[in-house]
């Protein structure tokens, strides 16, 4: 354990720092599209067109945070759901996955809070509420299919073009267009997290928990079904890395140093 943390501890915080950005930034693009006070709220009246903003804001961010130099070095998971998908596929090992989910966690309240001081009284209103994700009118069954098959959706997305040489590049893209669309959609369902630790950043200093066990089931499962599919159409052979972009020279710690180990691997020659 000693080891894998004194070698791997950069991505560690890494992760925990990708998280923190995208709460920050979720707070922030709510707070400036939902609050009552906000020009911008008053100037778009229907929420539909301001969830869509807030999609593509949110869309935006994942793909800054996934083709950043620090997302390309940890491999941008910023999500328990997906390391655990990766544990279970064999592309993280245990004491990392471990590490990363505790920094995730860490991150997702750590982001919340650094946006509360900066953002103020604003940050608690109603309408904005910590960005909290919790289940909408139609109840808490709704809530978790919503989540199960978003979370599904995604990591089906992930593994089918990160395992594609000529599109491998653009899986970050396919994951932002997926949050984007998602926030415009699902949202009014479930609060669209697929995150435990997005969840938990927000529910800790709003200190709402209602149903809270939709986001720590309902995300995992639904990936871990997705990888499930996967495996048994294309076998475990066909899963080279568990980084969500892998085309740089940064190092892996999962699968080797750069994209020239990669590059390797699908030829079978690593």
């Amino acid at each position: 354990m000693l080891d894998v943390l004194t070698r791997h501890w950069p991505e560690y915080l890494m992760e925990a720092a990708g998280l923190g950005v995208f709460m920050v930034s979720a707070c922030l693009f709510v707070v400036i599209l939902e609050h009552p006070t906000s020009p911008v709220r008053e100037a778009i009246s229907d929420p539909l067109l301001r969830r869509i903003f807030i999609g593509i804001a949110m869309g935006l961010t994942a793909v800054g945070i996934i083709y950043s130099p620090w997302g390309k070095q940890s491999g941008a998971h910023i999500n328990p759901s997906v390391t655990l998908t990766f544990l279970r596929l064999g592309k993280v090992k245990p004491w990392d996955a471990l590490f990363y989910v505790m920094a995730q966690f860490a991150g997702g309240i750590a982001g919340v809070l650094v946006a509360a001081a900066a953002l103020g009284p604003s940050i608690a209103h109603s309408s904005v509420n910590y960005v909290v994700t919790v289940p909408g009118s139609d109840g808490p069954a709704v809530a978790f299919t919503a989540e199960l098959l978003i979370s599904f959706g995604l990591m089906s997305v992930i593994l089918v073009v990160s395992n594609i040489d000529r599109l491998a590049r653009f899986t970050g893209l396919f994951a932002g267009i997926l949050v984007a669309s998602y926030v415009s959609v699902e949202a009014p369902l479930s609060g669209m997290s697929m995150n435990p630790a997005r969840t938990l950043g927000s529910a800790l200093p709003a200190q709402l928990w209602a149903g809270l066990w939709i986001y720590f089931t309902a995300p995992p499962l639904g990936m871990l079904l997705a990888a499930e599919l996967y495996l048994r159409l294309k076998g475990a052979h066909s899963i080279v890395c568990a980084k969500l972009h892998h085309h740089n020279t940064k190092r892996c710690i999962f699968c080797g140093d750069s994209s020239v180990i990669w590059s390797n691997e699908r030829l079978g020659t690593h």
